[in-house]
């Protein structure tokens, strides 16, 4: 590891991408191996970093999603456990063409990158800001609670840990539910805790630092609860929840690809009316 911190040093971040994807070739050489497996970039390492904040809250109320994580971020091209569950469910459940209408919302790296490949030129991607070279340069500046798409546009909607950022969250899942076509999916996870019966939200926390005491991050307004699921059935959806444990995989692939067990995707279907 000191090696590759030396090494990037000689890259700095003014050189742009061209830097960037030279770290991550040098990357990948230097910690190829086992056990670990990337799906997205198709290496084996002999580590994963980790990744994730540790804060007491996280830990008191369990938090499935959140917090500090061991062998969670691939050396290789950067992805993590949740996009890499999310890898597991579409490449087992799903059935994505060229011809499938994606929005993917603040989109990750590399989950982005497969989801392109395989839905083309119908895929779109949007966030609410921009943060620095993290996003592609199609991404689209995006108001979730007003998205600028007719009603039934899209056949699958991804939302990965987004919603826990917005005050006005039952909206933003109204739009969601809007801007999909009927039998339409919409992945929503987030950060959710299995000790709550309720979702806990305060809107007179505001400070990042009580924010972080109280929802586990400097920028989370809420911690869902084990009602989540009802709050997406008031919209409107049909919710189904996907765990890694239900596919008979061979060679155990959920620990190969360093994925959170615990964790399960939230499907939620937009029934034919």
């Amino acid at each position: 590891m000191k090696i590759v911190n030396q090494i990037k040093q000689f890259l700095p971040r003014q050189f742009g991408l061209y830097a960037r994807q030279t770290y991550y070739q040098l990357r990948k050489i230097y910690f190829a191996g086992q056990p670990y497996h990337c799906p997205f970039c198709q290496k084996s390492y002999r580590v994963f970093f980790d990744g994730g904040f540790d804060l007491p809250v996280i830990n008191e109320m369990q938090i499935i999603g959140s917090g500090r994580r061991k062998a969670t971020i691939c050396p290789g091209c950067g992805s993590n456990d949740r996009e890499r569950l999310l890898y597991l469910y579409f490449e087992n459940q799903t059935n994505i063409t060229s011809e499938t209408k994606i929005l993917h919302i603040a989109p990750e790296p590399s989950l982005s990158k497969f989801l392109q490949k395989k839905a083309k030129q119908n895929y779109t991607a949007g966030v609410k800001y921009f943060e620095g070279f993290y996003y592609a340069k199609n991404t689209l500046l995006l108001d979730l609670l007003d998205l600028p798409f007719d009603d039934g546009q899209f056949d699958l909607v991804v939302c990965n840990h987004v919603l826990e950022h917005i005050p006005e969250d039952g909206k933003a899942m109204k739009e969601i539910f809007r801007v999909l076509k009927m039998n339409g999916k919409a992945i929503l996870q987030v950060p959710w805790s299995p000790l709550l019966e309720k979702t806990y939200e305060d809107a007179n926390i505001t400070s990042a630092k009580d924010r972080e005491r109280y929802f586990g991050q400097f920028d989370h307004v809420r911690i869902y609860g084990k009602d989540y699921p009802d709050k997406l059935k008031e919209v409107g959806f049909h919710v189904d929840i996907f765990e890694p444990k239900e596919l008979n995989m061979k060679d155990n692939v959920a620990r190969q690809y360093a994925i959170n067990e615990k964790e399960i995707v939230f499907v939620a279907k937009k029934p034919v009316s």
